[in-house]
């Protein structure tokens, strides 16, 4: 059974006037996203995994020496697909409802959430991903290298920003920072996010 990718959840134009480009979805999910995908595919082609969900691939193979690569790629089109859930034209700004009562619970603020967030999404070095998670009933702001997740230590993913830089070169070249603000004030989806708490 071939891991698929699947459809993006708007039109590559959509978020255009909030900052990314339609180039940039040609690129980050045709080419990216889409060669994980492949990729993927010819590695567990055959074998124990090729049956198995994706999360199960991605627990099954995480600290695993002889599956690093088939962990790289299966991790890379799951947060792939979750990350471009987390967007949303016009999104961004605080959340409303019931992530705001859980974000001023475990941060104080949604300015202190917004700190903490951006700090993770601009200190991650290299490549890899910012996240707000749900850690045995606590939320928290973390920050992954390269392809990991939560899902790898059993936290649950509430949000994640792609700080890898082909996510934002075309839009704002190596100004990452500025990438990361336009993020949380036009694109976080934060009915996701409620969808991803109450699950």
């Amino acid at each position: 059974m071939a891991v698929t990718q699947p459809p993006l959840p708007f039109a590559k134009d959509a978020l255009e006037p909030y900052g990314m480009k339609a180039e940039t979805f040609d690129y980050h999910y045709g080419k990216h996203h889409a060669a994980y995908v492949t990729n993927l595919n010819n590695l567990i082609k055959d074998t124990e995994l090729d049956s198995k969900p994706l999360e199960e691939i991605i627990t099954a193979s995480f600290k695993d020496p002889a599956k690093v690569g088939v962990f790289n790629n299966a991790a890379q089109v799951w947060n792939h697909t979750f990350f471009w859930n987390c967007l949303k034209a016009g999104g961004g700004g605080a959340p409303t409802g019931e992530v705001a009562e859980r974000i001023n619970k475990d941060f104080g603020s949604y300015d202190k959430f917004r700190e903490e967030f951006k700090a993770a999404a601009t200190t991650q070095f290299g490549s890899g991903w910012a996240w707000l998670v749900d850690d045995g009933g606590t939320l928290k702001v973390i920050k992954t290298p390269n392809a990991e997740d939560p899902l790898a230590y059993g936290q649950k993913a509430l949000l994640t920003l792609d700080v890898w830089e082909h996510a934002y070169y075309i839009d704002f070249k190596n100004a990452r920072p500025a990438f990361i603000d336009n993020f949380l004030d036009k694109l976080v989806n934060w009915d996701f996010v409620a969808h991803n708490l109450a699950a």
